[in-house]
């Protein structure tokens, strides 16, 4: 049975509240308010837990450390088979869930491929940076 603890919530809070996945460390920053002993050794511990229950996602974009994000609606509405891409900004370096997909994408792979999956990051400014905000 999985065991909910102050430090967990600490960190769902931190994930759900953000709009946008976050790295360790971020989540160690906004999870603090709530429980300020928190430390990075809890917060991994805490991450590989949830990512193994499913609660979590692990966003993985090339070159890049391990973010994470809390499920959206629909994934936990659909338990399987929901995904979604990813918006990169080049200026604060964040990273936002696209809730759209372009669709199966076989008729880009060479003939005789079979596409399994696909990600797709779109690259450039968030709203806050090209406003400068």
């Amino acid at each position: 049975m999985e065991r909910h603890t102050r430090q967990r919530q600490a960190l769902i809070d931190a994930l759900t509240h953000s709009g946008h996945a976050l790295s360790p460390p971020e989540i160690l920053a906004r999870a603090q308010a709530a429980v300020p002993s928190l430390n990075l050794s809890t917060v991994y511990r805490q991450l590989k837990a949830l990512h193994d229950a499913r609660k979590i996602v692990r966003v993985d974009l090339p070159g890049q450390p391990a973010r994470f994000e809390a499920l959206c609606h629909e994934a936990q509405a659909a338990k399987r088979g929901h995904h979604h891409h990813y918006f990169h900004c080049s200026d604060c370096d964040r990273v936002y869930p696209i809730h759209a997909c372009p669709g199966r994408m076989a008729h880009l792979a060479p003939p005789g491929f079979e596409v399994q999956r696909h990600d797709l990051t779109l690259h450039g400014r968030c709203a806050g940076c090209a406003t400068g905000h």
